[in-house]
């Protein structure tokens, strides 16, 4: 028999994990291409000239991660923060260098994606009768990140293509 394995934000940097209560139902995974079509110009069948430009990062979606403290009695606004915090600037950059906590998607032995959190929708959908949310439900929209770039020193050999690519994930 074996143990049942959450799903789970893993904190990169100084980000902290959000381990989710109850595993998601569905992960929906999508990816697009960038193209540029010339107004006017035309191939010589009539159709459009079409110039790809790069594929897109990867995008997940998570709904429905249900979060529920009924039966303690405490608030659920307190997992509901974690995840509202995750869409909310570290205090590590200044200026132009801010940026939001990043995570890996994680479940179980499976690593999906190095993503951000870049939306993020919450009901709250249970309340004992001194208005205490005791039921969430949430949805996040993940995007996909790169590992950060190594800093550069002169006298260090040049990186191996495993060292460039960060965690082995799923889909890189």
């Amino acid at each position: 028999m074996t143990n049942l394995q959450k799903a789970k934000l893993t904190g990169q940097d100084e980000a902290q994990d959000i381990e989710f209560m109850f595993n998601p139902s569905e992960l929906s995974l999508s990816r697009s291409m960038s193209i540029e079509q010339a107004e006017g110009a035309r191939t010589k069948t009539g159709q459009n000239k079409t110039s790809f430009k790069h594929p897109n990062p990867y995008s997940m979606k998570v709904g429905n991660l249900i979060f529920d403290t009924y039966e303690s009695g405490k608030s659920v606004l307190e997992h509901v923060s974690k995840l509202s915090k995750a869409v909310e600037f570290t205090d590590r950059g200044k200026g132009k260098n801010k940026r939001p906590p990043i995570y890996l998607f994680t479940w179980g032995d499976h690593k999906y994606l190095r993503v951000f959190v870049k939306n993020f929708s919450c009901r709250l959908t249970l309340f004992l009768p001194n208005g205490t949310p005791v039921r969430a439900i949430i949805d996040l929209d993940l995007e996909q990140v790169e590992p950060p770039e190594p800093p550069s020193d002169l006298g260090a050999k040049n990186p191996s293509p495993s060292d460039r690519k960060g965690p082995k994930t799923l889909f890189n």
